[in-house]
């Protein structure tokens, strides 16, 4: 078993000390489960696509696509054909 020194900042040592008292579990338990979950939400964004990426930024109005690069001609004739019925 490996020894690590970690050094938090004063919001994280708030973080720290506010999971112990609501779990009631050591420093080195909280860290590990902390380690374990950051290390899921790795694993599942590793297999998204860029658009899906992309498509979960929020940019603001305009900044929205309203289809993957690859579907970029048919999305253009969709919109123009959208914009004439108006």
């Amino acid at each position: 078993m490996a020894v690590r020194t970690v050094r938090l900042d004063e919001e994280a040592e708030e973080a720290l000390r506010e999971i112990r008292e609501a779990t009631r579990v050591p420093i080195s338990e909280a860290l590990k489960r902390g380690l374990h979950v950051l290390r899921a939400q790795v694993r599942q964004g590793a297999d998204r696509r860029p658009f899906e990426l992309y498509r979960g930024l929020d940019l603001g109005p305009g900044g929205y696509a309203i289809a993957p690069a690859t579907e970029s001609k048919g999305a253009v004739k969709r919109a123009i054909e959208k914009k004439r019925r108006r």
